[in-house]
Order: C-alpha cells, then structure tokens, then sequence
C-alpha cells in the first residue's frame, strides 16, 4: 500500500486560514453531502403525487428518478476532477447555486417534461456537489484523528440523510405537497453558500487544462452504463438493446482508457492513481458494498407501503431506526480502524449488514414494523455506518492533494454504479418472482420483495468475501 502522503509539507496543505475555520468548512461540506443524499430518497415517497398532479404516465414516471440517476452517475468522475481543475471555492458555489435554481424549477414544474429536465439537470450539479465535499475534507483536514473525525461527520450525515430522506418526504407531501420535497432544498443552499464564500477557501497552484477529449469519453461510457442498468425495468439483461448499450460502454470505456495513456498530455485521470493500493480497494468495496444496500432500501420502502399498507409519513418513521443505526456505527467504526486498524470494521461491519439484509427476507404479509424490520434494520444499519466510514477512510489515505477530487469521484462513482446496478438486479428479481407467484396480490408481492432481500444479503455476503480477501490488514486511517 502507498504511505500517506505528507500534508504538512505539501503545497497543498492546509492553509492558516482554514485551519482557523475548521467547524465552517466541515459544516458546509455537510451540508453539501446532506442535499445530494438527501434527494435521492425524498423524492421516491412523493412520486404517486407527482403522477397524479402532472398527469404522468405511468412507464414515464420512473424518469423522475431516472433523469436524475442518469447524469449524478455519468457525470461523478468529471464532476470530481472539476475541483482539481477550477478550484474548490467555484466548483461548490456552482453546485448549490444549479442544485437550488433547479429545485426551484422542479417544485414549479407544470408538466412532466419540466420536472424530468430540471431532475437531469440537479443531477449534474450533484456530480460536482457530492466529490467536492469530499475534497475539501481530504485538502482541509491533515490525515490522523482531525481527518476522521471530519470523515466520520461527513459518513454520519450520509447515513442520516439516506433514512430521513424518506421521513422528510412522506411528511412533506402529506402536510403539504409534493413541491416540497424539492424547495426543501433552499434554505439549505441559503445557508450553505454564504458559509461557503466565507470559508473555502482555494489553495494557490497550477491548475491543469481540462481533458476536453478524456472528459466526453468517460461521461459518455458511464453514462451508457448507468442508462443501459436503468432502462433493464424495460429491456432484459440479455435483450439486444441492453447488450448493445453495456458493450458500447465498454468500447468507450477502452477508448478513455488509451487516450489518457497515450494521448492527453493532460489527462483528465491520471491512470497511475489506481495503482495506489488504498483507492483501489476502497472503490471495490465500495462498489460491492453499494451492489446490495441500494436495491435493499427502495425494497423496504414499497413493503412497508405496499404490502403492510403504510401512509408515506409512516414509512419514513420506520426508517428512523435505521438512521441511528448509521450513527451508531460509523462512531464504531471511526473508533475501532483508529485503535485496530480499517480491517476489523470492515469485514465487523459488512458481516452485520449481510446479516441484517438477508433477515429482510423473512418479511410476512401479515408482519409488522417490530416483527419484520426493526431487528434487521439495527443490525444492518450498525454495520453499514461501520464498514462504509472504513472504507471512505482508506479510499483517501495518501491521496495526493492535487488529485483528490478525482479520489473523491472514483469512490463516489464507485458506488452509484455499484448501487445502480444492484438496484435493477434487485427490482428484476422481484417483479419477476410477483409475476410468476400464482397467488393473491399481496402474497405475490411479499414473496417478491423477500427474494430481492435475500438476493441482497447474498450480494453483500460476496462483498465480505472481496473484503476479506482484499482489506489492509494494517493501518490505513491513522
């Protein structure tokens, strides 16, 4: 594994006027973190309101979320290297800025076109929000027990946004309407900016001219992935057209792959960046980590209202239990990788989410919230705040400054693609699984649901087993 790379005497190391705005900058980078997470689930509990007020049909609907999928996932590994090439300060303020003018437009939409335009194009400003936030982690905090705590803050907000996220929505929706659940994002951006302008600050070097070439190849090839995964609710996995897409993708993929070896002089990605053992192995796990938890979550949410017949609001307060869960393992797992080393709260932690997603799947028709998902969603929760803070940490040891907002894209990519992918696998099964049932409506559906579960805790027991073979045995956090 490459050693850290020393901050303190980097170019790039903190500057005097960061250090003395520590609790600034880490509460923009939150807030940062808590919109974009946040509106990937608010929006899924709103979305019988949005089709009944717009007039959507019901195979367009999905595009609502899939609009903004589509560009947050291809745009990830170019949103992460603008901050390396702009600078922090104008990559974040143009991030709020766009993800707060188009939730504006989205909460004002006045038919479906408008809402899945003003969803695609938030979505681009999420490619840029969520990787700089990371980066000014990395490029504020030294590495050692500042940067953890900073990580862990970062991690916890995560976790809490995800479970909140459907809380905030069924509430919004119910007391209110469905634009709220995204003008909900302007006081955050209203708060966020001015911290923003007062505390980042960008750190004096020679900037790299942008990979014009590098940039349309690795957007495009991840943006087919991402398309050709989503568009599998329509298109088997081995139909022509997404066989098609994912080989294209990866004609792509090998074309970025030669161009930034041999032709950009500039390259966007700096190919040698992944021969740095940590980012390597971080972005695997997190990939697989992500493969099972996505598809898991959107899972309970339509077996709490679709099967046990709960009302938005109380299906979010189901998720409450979940989101302290995060909390409570990402303070575990921050604390044991900086006293044992990023090991045991790695295979700790991805052990526990196995074995939590995999109960999912002994859900009932006629279960309830303690009987079914209170249990598991402890025990998987715990682990995923564990394993997930674990693996951030390693992703971004010794990364050098220059270069980590590209570290912070590739981990973020890492799991959207990975969470992607698990998604359409998951929702494949079950759909499949209610279709070929033969009993009532609701039985079908339950046994849909627990398949996708126990899919799921498979998928997360393959990931303990990448973990196992692959997590540092030593430290890779302190």
């Amino acid at each position: 594994m490459s050693s850290p790379a020393p901050l303190a005497t980097s170019p790039e190391a903190p500057t005097a006027a960061a250090q003395r705005r520590p609790g600034l900058v880490l509460a923009v980078v939150c807030l940062c973190q808590l919109m974009v997470v946040l509106d990937i689930t608010v929006v899924n509990v709103a979305l019988p309101s949005i089709r009944d007020d717009l007039g959507f049909a019901s195979a367009d609907l999905q595009w609502v979320v899939n609009a903004y999928t589509l560009t947050f996932g291809g745009l990830l590994l170019l949103g992460g290297r603008i901050a390396d090439l702009f600078g922090r300060r104008k990559a974040v303020l143009l991030g709020l800025s766009i993800f707060a003018i188009t939730s504006l437009a989205a909460g004002l939409a006045q038919d479906p076109g408008q809402l899945i335009a003003a969803r695609a194009i938030q979505g681009i400003a999420g490619a840029v929000l969520l990787p700089v936030s990371l980066t000014i982690i990395t490029t504020t905090f030294p590495e050692g027990p500042e940067r953890r705590r900073a990580l862990g803050i970062w991690s916890m907000v995560a976790g809490f946004g995800s479970a909140s996220g459907v809380l905030l929505g069924g509430a919004l929706t119910q007391a209110l309407s469905w634009p709220w659940v995204f003008f909900v994002n302007l006081p955050i951006a209203a708060l966020a900016i001015p911290l923003a302008l007062v505390a980042v600050r960008d750190l004096p070097r020679r900037r790299p001219r942008l990979d014009l070439l590098g940039a349309v190849l690795v957007t495009a090839a991840t943006s087919l992935l991402v398309y050709a995964v989503v568009r599998t609710d329509r298109y088997s996995w081995g139909s022509a057209h997404t066989l098609g897409l994912l080989g294209l993708s990866v004609l792509l993929g090998l074309a970025f792959v030669y161009v930034e070896a041999r032709v950009a002089r500039e390259p966007l990605v700096r190919l040698g960046l992944f021969r740095q053992r940590s980012l390597a192995v971080a972005g695997t796990l997190i990939f697989f980590i992500a493969l099972g938890q996505f598809g898991a979550f959107y899972l309970a949410s339509l077996y709490l209202q679709n099967v046990l017949g709960y009302t938005p609001l109380q299906a979010g307060l189901s998720f409450v239990p979940f989101s302290i869960g995060t909390v409570a393992g990402t303070m575990v797992g921050m604390r044991v990788a900086a006293a044992r080393g990023p090991f045991w709260p790695l295979v700790g932690g991805l052990a526990l989410t196995a074995i939590g997603i995999g109960w999912f799947a002994t859900i009932d028709v006629d279960g309830g919230f303690v009987g079914n998902l209170l249990g598991p969603s402890i025990v998987a929760s715990v682990g995923l705040g564990a394993c997930f803070v674990t693996a951030t940490m390693v992703g971004t040891s010794g990364v050098d400054p220059a270069e980590a907002g590209l570290a912070s894209g590739v981990l973020n990519a890492a799991r959207q693609i990975g969470g992607s992918i698990g998604l359409a696998i998951l929702v494949t099964i079950a759909d499949s699984t209610t279709r070929d049932h033969g009993g009532p409506p609701l039985v079908a559906l339950n046994a849909g649901y627990a398949r996708g579960f126990l899919v799921a805790g498979c998928l997360l027991a393959l990931a303990l087993a990448v973990c196992v073979v692959l997590a540092p045995r030593r430290s890779a956090v302190e």
